[in-house]
This record gives C-alpha cells, structure tokens and sequence, in this order.
C-alpha cells in the first residue's frame, strides 16, 4: 500500500548543498518561527544544527545569536 505523504512532517537530514528525506512528508517547520516550509520551497538550512529556516533574514538572525 502507498503511503501518502500529503500534510505530513518529514524528516531531513541537512547537508552542505542539499538535504536526504529519512521519512516522508511534505513539509518541515522553521526552527525560528515554526512555519511550515514545504519541501519544494525550502532554501534556508543550517548543517551543524540541523534545522530549517523559513528566510534567509532568520536563518542569519539565528547565525547571529538573535533569534
């Protein structure tokens, strides 16, 4: 039986130029915000903490302490 992975939570691992689906989904949440990303819209990631970003003014803000 297929799976549907429509509104569901994915989990990613962040590397350096892409990131690898370990389990299906279709979106992730921002580590800031908590706003959903969809997979295909997501652009913003930090490798050492493996989190999403929804932007890229609060990926830098979290870079920078701020957030």
């Amino acid at each position: 039986m297929l799976m549907n992975s429509d509104n569901r939570l994915a989990r990613l691992h962040y590397l350096p130029s892409h990131f690898r689906q370990i389990s299906g989904g279709d979106h992730v949440l921002c580590a800031v915000s908590g706003e959903r990303i969809g997979l295909d819209l997501l652009r913003y990631w930090s490798v050492e903490r493996q989190e999403a970003y929804a932007s890229a003014e609060i990926a830098t803000r979290r870079l920078l302490g701020e957030a």
